[in-house]
């Protein structure tokens, strides 16, 4: 006799592994029991007002970051080697420091100092009354925030970008080469496409890194979900259900994306 064949959502469910069944049947009691209790809703509702902070604090500065890590990891690989150590001495530099710490740097040191440094190149135009003298209150700290995650993750991304890029077998530069391409387009349409095929799952892990670390940008007093956390609970002192609605929320956005790069994986794979 011969076995029937397993039903569309039959196959789903049993590809899906256990781990994922379990929370996602824990996620929906704890969202049935926050909408339920009067406490928990309004916790809810207060902090869900920082998502959308949150969100594109972890965007604006993950997509700068793509940006700077990119130059960077091309300048590794640069054949001028002053392009080289000076692209090495930031990674290195950069990767040694805590991203605390350059939050607090770029926050407190690095802003006014550019605010003053701009000042200074326009001071022309500024003496003329061309254009006003910039305050460094003008540069908030939500932007400030997202310039030092830029910072601080561009470093890794330049690694991983270099890593990418060496993984291309060398065959592909040669023939694109010899067909007559030079060196910046063999590098613009044959090397970078594969290069960033290839290291889609470490972006993706990266940007679901940059999710968690968003929430430092609470300690510059942006109203993040953490911040927004934060202040409800010192409030209500009602600490422990504030930080589970915290933490859930969190929860919901990075394994959401880490399923979305695990799928990612799987179709590069195939």
């Amino acid at each position: 006799m011969r076995n029937p064949v397993p039903s569309k959502k039959q196959r789903i469910l049993g590809n899906t592994p256990y781990w994922l069944l379990l929370l996602v049947v824990i996620g929906v009691v704890a969202l049935w029991r926050m909408t339920s209790d009067d406490s928990y809703f309004a916790i809810l509702v207060a902090i869900t007002k920082g998502i959308g902070t949150t969100a594109w604090v972890a965007v604006a500065a993950f997509a700068f970051s793509m940006l700077l890590g990119l130059g960077m990891g091309l300048m590794r690989l640069s054949r001028f080697r002053v392009l080289r150590e000076a692209a090495t001495f930031y990674v290195e530099l950069i990767r040694g420091v805590p991203m605390l710490v350059i939050l607090y740097y770029i926050a407190f040191v690095g802003a006014p100092g550019l605010v003053d440094s701009f000042n200074w190149l326009l001071s022309p135009l500024i003496k003329a009354g061309v254009m006003a003298k910039i305050s460094v209150r003008e540069l908030n700290f939500t932007w400030r925030a997202i310039i030092a995650l830029t910072i601080g993750y561009s470093a890794f991304i330049a690694e991983i970008v270099r890593a990418g890029i060496e993984s291309v077998p060398r065959g592909q530069r040669e023939a694109a080469r010899s067909s007559g391409l030079t060196r910046w387009q063999c590098m613009r349409h044959v090397i970078l496409p594969q290069a960033l095929r290839n290291v889609l799952p470490a972006l993706g892990n990266d940007f679901v890194a940059m999710i968690k670390d968003s929430a430092l940008v609470s300690a510059l007093g942006v109203q993040d979900i953490t911040q927004l956390g934060k202040v409800y609970s010192s409030s209500t002192f009602k600490f422990f259900e504030t930080y589970n609605v915290v933490a859930y929320l969190y929860l919901i956005m990075t394994i959401t994306l880490s399923l979305l790069v695990r799928q990612l994986e799987r179709k590069r794979i195939r």
